[in-house]
């Protein structure tokens, strides 16, 4: 969690200076959901996709920091070549199956996924992430309905962060209960605090049971928040900063688990100051390198169809 919060502090940082351009959608605050949910899976195993805000997603993963960042600068050892930027990165390696920009084109492609785990008569499991926002598409009402009727192997993750692009919850959606999106189609669902990661495992290891005994797709809705704008261009001003320092102060997912270490004796403030240290350097020699890298050779800008 820490590695993706200092990660995507940094980019913010890179960002405001130049060295980072388009799209740009932190993590910030959310960092628990993708952690806990990875601590229940198998990692190079089961595969994850998601939307456009996904740097803790591939981090999560196992995915080097070096080449996430060097595709936010558009570096040519980006993990798509200097080519997708912040919205489109992939490892097949690590089973990470992209952060795509169409609002909720990644539900669809997740439930093919975990159709092939089907079809290939595999227990691997599909997790498939979205947000509040994209729960109201089209796309994510076919694909539950093939899900259920195939008994797919996928859990659908909407990380409920409140907001959308701007517009709460309350205004955009009907049933604001989004662990009963489902019900119609006679998927699971529960709702998870998604600043606990401790809650988020234990949600997170439920669910990938189910889908492993072939019971079909699950929903986890993750109670979760960002405190940072939609993108780094959204000056948020649709919501207080009592609100967003209250979140801070009573329920950041690192701080909960600084404070639980402190006060079970797990670990001293000194052994925490290092692991920070230890974040920090990967991080800017991940941001060295992502300004150093060369761009991407000019005769890679096309293809030359008739040959």
């Amino acid at each position: 969690m820490l590695l993706i919060r200092r990660f995507e502090e940094k980019a913010g940082q890179m960002y405001g200076m130049g060295l980072i351009h388009g799209f740009c959608h932190l993590y910030i605050g959310q960092e628990a959901v993708v952690v806990g949910m990875q601590m229940a899976i198998r990692t190079g195993e089961d595969q994850v996709i998601t939307g456009y805000r996904d740097h803790g997603h591939m981090l999560a993963t196992g995915m080097d920091a070096k080449g996430v960042m060097a595709e936010l600068t558009g570096r040519r050892h980006g993990y798509s070549h200097g080519k997708g930027g912040s919205m489109h990165m992939f490892s097949i390696e690590k089973q990470f199956f992209g952060g795509h920009g169409i609002v909720g084109a990644q539900v669809s492609l997740g439930t093919g996924l975990a159709f092939a785990n089907r079809y290939r008569k595999n227990d691997n499991v599909t997790l498939t992430y979205f947000g509040d926002g994209a729960a109201n598409q089209g796309q994510v009402y076919e694909s539950f309905n093939m899900a259920e009727l195939w008994k797919l192997p996928v859990i659908y993750i909407i990380e409920n962060n409140r907001y959308a692009m701007g517009t709460s919850v309350s205004r955009s959606s009907a049933q604001t209960d989004f662990s009963k999106r489902g019900l119609s189609f006679n998927i699971p669902g529960e709702q998870v605090d998604g600043m606990d990661i401790r809650a988020v495992k234990e949600a997170g290891e439920r669910a990938v049971a189910w889908c492993r005994a072939g019971n079909g797709p699950y929903i986890l809705e993750m109670q979760t928040y960002r405190y940072r704008g939609h993108s780094m261009s959204d000056p948020a001003k649709y919501r207080s900063k009592d609100e967003v320092q209250k979140m801070r102060t009573e329920h950041d997912p690192i701080e909960q688990v600084r404070v639980r270490l402190l006060d079970k004796g797990w670990a001293s403030e000194e052994d925490l100051k290092k692991i920070d240290a230890d974040i920090r350097e990967i991080v800017n020699q991940s941001a060295d390198f992502a300004q150093n890298d060369p761009e991407p050779d000019a005769s890679e800008l096309w293809t030359d169809i008739v040959k």
